[in-house]
Order: C-alpha cells, then sequence, then structure tokens
C-alpha cells in the first residue's frame, strides 16, 4: 500500500534516510530514475506530483517509489 500525503502536504524523499540506499532495490527507485543517481538533497513532491509518479509507476513507464525510512 502506497502512503499518500494530506493535501497540500508535500512528501521529502531522502535517500540518505533510505535503508536501501545503495543496493540494486535503490538502484531500481524513482528517485534514482528521475536523479540519475541517489539524491544529493532531499527530493520533495507534492501530492499531484506524487500522483503522477505512482500513476507512471503502475503503468510501468518508471521504477515505482522504493523508499524505506530507516527507523534509527
Amino acid at each position: 500500500m502506497h502512503s499518500v500525503p494530506e493535501p497540500d502536504a508535500v512528501l521529502s524523499i531522502d535517500c540518505d534516510d533510505c535503508v536501501q540506499q545503495h543496493t540494486e532495490v535503490c538502484a531500481d527507485c524513482v528517485v534514482t530514475f528521475l536523479c540519475g543517481e541517489v539524491a544529493d538533497s532531499p527530493v520533495v513532491v507534492d501530492l499531484a506530483e506524487a500522483r503522477a509518479l505512482r500513476t507512471l509507476g503502475d503503468a510501468g513507464l518508471a521504477p515505482p517509489l522504493r523508499h524505506v525510512r530507516s527507523t534509527g
């Protein structure tokens, strides 16, 4: 299940917080796909952009968001 931000909210994706960073899963993440490599700073998307990214991923046109925030 995908996490969807509240209206007018933003989704901040920080690769440094992701447990998948520098793995094969990271290489198949939409953030890596869009940025060309692991992002140097957090990627911020709004609700409409998050929906568009999910739609592209669901259609197989872009990789899905694979970010998994570390808990420690």
